[in-house]
């Protein structure tokens, strides 16, 4: 079994209000409390970190999906919305919704279509970020589908 470490380093030198930074490998971001949460919103934050992990990870997995499987794309492009909800004061992340639009080459057969359309749910349930939040963030995929025109 091979393991795989990744580390950030976080600075937070104000309070509540401040600003602070993290640094892993290629990110290097300020952080702080987004706007929605009466924060002053410089940088990212966890919210947008945790909906960016979820989509990266999906859209990765379905690429790589429909690549094993010989489905040829045009493109594959995404939107994500996350929702967190706030219930006297507590903050819970509820929902991650993906929005994957892909358009297939022109020409792919109907079954190839079935297929991607199976690989689309199946992406979701193989994603790691998936499966590291599964049980505390519901995550749907409501997909659009189309084919290039010939």
């Amino acid at each position: 079994m091979a393991e795989h470490h990744f580390h950030l380093k976080a600075s937070w030198p104000g309070l509540r209000n401040g600003t602070g930074s993290i640094q892993a490998g290629k990110l290097q971001t300020k952080i702080s409390i987004p706007p929605e949460m009466d924060g002053p919103g410089e940088g990212t934050n966890p919210d947008e970190m945790l909906l960016g992990a979820a989509a990266t990870c999906y859209i990765i997995t379905l690429a790589a999906m429909l690549e094993r499987s010989k489905i040829e794309k045009e493109s594959l492009t995404m939107e994500s919305e996350g929702i967190v909800d706030v219930t006297n004061g507590v903050f819970t992340y509820k929902k991650i919704i993906h929005r994957p639009h892909l358009v297939l080459k022109a020409g792919t057969s109907d079954r190839d279509v079935e297929k991607a359309v199976r690989l689309i749910e199946k992406a979701e349930e193989s994603c790691m970020i998936s499966r590291a939040v599964r049980g505390n963030v519901d995550i749907a995929v409501d997909p659009i589908i189309a084919s290039a025109k010939k």
